[in-house]
Order: C-alpha cells, then sequence, then structure tokens
C-alpha cells in the first residue's frame, strides 16, 4: 500500500558501506540532503529486522473514495518545456517492494527450479518509487508513460485500446508486491519471462493528498506550489531510499541458483533519478541489458517456435556443450595457426629489412655518383678556363 515519506524515513538511519554515519541517529526529513555531504552510496537503512515485517512496511490503506487521512504517498512535479509542452510527473512511494515471485515464471523456466515454492520473492527491497508521467501540450493532454521495473511502456492519450480512463482520468493499474504500473487489469510479462499480476484492487487517488512542486532542471530548482504544506529538501537527497542490498553471507539474503537473483536488491534513489528530461513520453535511453537477461529473451523468443517441448535443461546443456567446443576449436585454431603467423612475420620482417637496406644502399650510390659526377665537371670547368681544352670537346652532364 501507499506510505506517508516522512513517517519511511522516521523508521530508518543513514548507513554508509553498511555501518550507520554517526550523526545520523534520528534523521530530519527537512534536512536529509545534509546527507549527500557522504556520497550518493549513503542508504536509509530500516532500524527493524525487515524480514519480521514490521507494520509501517505495509502503508496505509486508501478509503472507499480512494484518500488517505495519515500519510502523503504522491508528489507531482510539473516541468516546463519549449513548445508549451509541460511534462507532469506523478510519483508514487511505498516502504517496501515485494519482488518476483519465483513460482511466477513463464514456462519452460519454471520448470528449472523445481524446488520453488509460492511465497519465494526475489527482488525485495525497502523504499519504492514508481510513477507516471503525462505530457500536455497547449495544456492538453497527449500521452502518458507507466514505470514498470527498469523500463515501461506508453500510450497515446486518445487511443482507448491502450488507455483506460475514469472521469477523464487515466486509471493505473498497479502489480501486486512490485508496484509496477500497466494501463490494462490483469497478467503482464516483464523481464521476457517474470509476471506481474495487476488486478483491480483497491482504488487509490494519488493527489488525496499529495504535493505539487514545480521543478527547473537548468537551475536545478525545486519550488512548492504550497509552500507550507509541501517540504522541498527531500527532493534533493542523492542517496538510496531502503536497505543497501545485503551481502552473501548475511543470513537474510538468498540467491536464486543458476540466475543470481538476490532475495534483497538495494533501495532505489529518489525522483530526481528519474529521466526528468525527455524528447519523448519514455526516457531518452534505455537501460543496458545484462547478459543473464539477453539470454533469458534469445531463448524464451526461440521457445515458441523452435524448442516448445524440449525440457529446459536438455537446451542448457547443449548450449554448453556448444560453446565448449566453440571454445576448443578456437584455442586448438589459435595454437596451430601461431607458429605458423611467427614464422610467416619473421620471414617478412627479414624481408622487409633486406629490402629497407637495399634502398639506402642505392640511394648512397646514386649520391656517390653525382658528388663524382660534379667533382669531375669542376675539374673540366677549371681546365676550360685555363684553356687546356676545347669547350666543345667536354661530356655532356647527365
Amino acid at each position: 500500500m501507499p506510505s506517508d515519506i516522512p513517517s519511511h524515513v522516521q523508521h530508518t538511519t543513514a548507513f554508509k558501506r553498511f555501518k550507520p554515519l554517526a550523526d545520523s541517529a534520528l534523521l530530519n526529513f527537512n534536512d536529509l540532503s545534509s546527507l549527500n555531504q557522504y556520497g550518493q552510496d549513503v542508504y536509509l537503512t530500516a532500524v527493524e529486522n525487515i524480514t519480521t515485517m514490521p507494520e509501517w512496511l505495509f502503508g496505509e490503506t486508501p478509503d472507499v473514495n480512494g484518500a488517505l487521512h495519515n500519510s502523503t504517498a504522491c508528489a507531482v512535479v510539473l516541468i516546463e518545456k519549449p513548445d508549451q509542452i509541460v511534462d507532469a510527473f506523478y510519483f508514487y512511494f511505498y516502504s517496501f517492494d515485494e519482488g518476483a515471485d519465483i513460482t511466477q515464471v513463464l514456462p519452460p523456466l519454471n520448470k528449472i527450479l523445481p524446488d520453488s515454492k509460492p511465497g519465494d520473492h526475489f527482488g525485495n527491497h525497502v523504499g519504492d518509487w514508481e510513477h507516471n508521467m503525462v505530457r500536455f501540450k497547449d495544456g492538453v493532454p497527449v500521452g502518458i508513460w507507466y514505470s514498470q521495473h527498469a523500463w515501461g511502456e506508453t500510450c497515446l492519450w486518445d487511443d482507448e485500446a491502450c488507455l483506460s480512463k475514469q472521469d477523464d482520468r487515466p486509471v493505473v493499474y498497479s502489480a501486486r508486491g512490485s508496484h509496477a504500473n500497466y494501463p490494462s487489469a490483469g497478467s503482464h510479462i516483464h523481464d521476457a519471462a517474470l509476471i506481474d499480476v495487476a488486478d483491480k484492487g483497491r482504488l487509490w487517488d494519488p493527489i488525496q493528498p499529495a504535493w505539487f512542486y514545480t521543478y527547473n532542471p537548468s537551475t536545478d530548482n525545486l519550488t512548492a506550489l504550497e509552500p507550507e504544506n509541501a517540504p522541498t529538501d527531500w527532493f534533493s537527497f542523492l542517496g538510496g531510499w531502503g536497505d543497501q542490498q545485503y551481502p552473501d553471507e548475511d543470513p537474510r539474503q538468498q540467491t536464486v541458483p543458476y540466475f543470481g537473483l538476490k532475495k534483497y536488491n538495494s533501495g532505489p534513489n529518489g525522483p530526481r533519478f528519474k529521466h526528468l528530461l525527455r524528447k519523448g513520453l519514455m526516457p531518452n535511453e534505455k537501460p543496458r541489458p545484462t547478459l543473464m537477461g539477453t539470454m533469458v529473451r534469445i531463448y524464451m523468443s526461440w521457445y515458441g517456435c523452435c524448442l516448445r517441448g524440449i525440457n529446459p535443461w536438455v537446451v542448457v546443456i547443449s548450449i554448453l556443450l556448444f560453446l565448449a567446443v566453440t571454445t576448443f576449436l578456437a584455442v586448438f585454431t589459435v595454437r596451430r595457426l601461431t607458429p605458423v603467423g611467427k614464422r610467416w612475420l619473421t620471414r617478412a620482417r627479414k624481408g622487409k629489412h633486406a629490402s629497407g637496406v637495399g634502398s639506402v644502399k642505392g640511394l648512397g650510390t646514386k649520391v656517390t655518383d653525382w658528388f663524382t659526377r660534379r667533382k669531375q665537371r669542376q675539374e673540366h670547368s677549371s681546365e676550360y678556363s685555363m684553356g687546356l681544352l676545347d669547350p666543345a670537346e667536354g661530356e655532356d652532364e647527365v
């Protein structure tokens, strides 16, 4: 459920490299940016052990009208751009993100981990910022962006097949646990094989209540539209809004075999890191894909046409054997060709050296001949001047 932003901070203390900062036992929400002096690797770490799931992690349940009464869990940031364009970012905050259920995986990858059971969640983290961005042109909305994990999707405002509305306001379906935003209810695939479930749950109207701001990226200035009700310092905090990813030796941490997914990840950075300057509805650059993610996407794309019905372990072993054979052949070829290449380079260098020496010698011979002929001409000229020879009988200059 959505969570009160200041209350979340009150349940944390600042850590850097898994050690508490001496002067931050009691954090001041209105002076959160003072932690920036310690760098960006500062994390608002839960005071309590989160594996006990303390009550504050669950946030507040909206009433029947979608309003919150004890929490402010939304910040609306307006950015004015040229050509009468305004980007309105709606940032939603949750104190806990429950990662993917390891059993909610597309076949056949769901067979790779036979010992997994429902409720095994990986990718959990304390603190979660999600957002929608609505772009206005001349005061009229033209499109919307939905944040989903590392990326998201867009809908044009007039595309009824994509965008759901209620009273001319967009309806956003938040996935259970992960809070990824989708334009429609139901199951959604992310990261090629994982499943998000975003059914029609309890309605939340994020602007009841919310903080409203304007932001000038060129001056990095955030201005509250209601200064008495909307603090601004929190926006400048550069660190993580939750615990840092626990090391492997921490008893709370677990790793998914073969895939390397962690049970607990680091808390995210805040809204200022959500690509506030955009050319279009989506961020200007996509995140770099991981090697494992790329392999999963390739496998799932092949599975639909060519690998269906084949045990995934057979495919994995076949790929490993193919890579092993390819590596062996490459190493064997290099070892066989290396001596040949060395001999060829040696002969080439010797030939080049000999050619270079000959050229120098040839050039030296020509220079010597030129000086000899010049000396002879000078001697002849002297004889001419003394009248010893008839100039008509002299040799022509070469």
